[in-house]
């Protein structure tokens, strides 16, 4: 049940990105400076312009707003990934040390009752 109505809400989703996408087929002219700007000597190299539909633009803009955000969060977490792996490393470190402790304190010990204190 559950995925069909995740189905539906992607068609649904499908169907207002096909609407939105018709009705901005009109094209418009994408500057990468504004006209002023690109009179500079040295920054008219990255001064140029294409013309796109709408719909490009606005998915685009879209697209880049997302992977902005999503970059910006990774780098944001970042301490927390590392604290992460800290503990993750001292409780490996720890498990061994008492798998060691647990093995000295089971020295002599008959297999059986050994092998029920490690249990515990």
């Amino acid at each position: 049940m559950l995925r069909y109505i995740r189905y539906l809400v992607l068609v649904a989703i499908a169907l207002v990105l096909i609407v939105v996408a018709l009705a901005n087929r009109g094209t418009v002219t994408l500057n990468t400076l504004p006209e002023g700007m690109s009179r500079i000597p040295g920054i008219d190299l990255l001064a140029f312009s294409m013309q796109l539909p709408m719909f490009i633009v606005i998915f685009g803009s879209i697209a880049v707003g997302v992977l902005i955000g999503y970059v910006l969060e990774w780098v944001r977490e970042h301490k927390h990934r590392a604290a992460m792996r800290s503990e993750h490393r001292e409780v490996v470190k720890l498990k061994g040390e008492v798998r060691k402790l647990k093995g000295k304190a089971n020295e002599g010990k008959d297999d059986v009752l050994a092998l029920l204190e490690e249990a515990r």
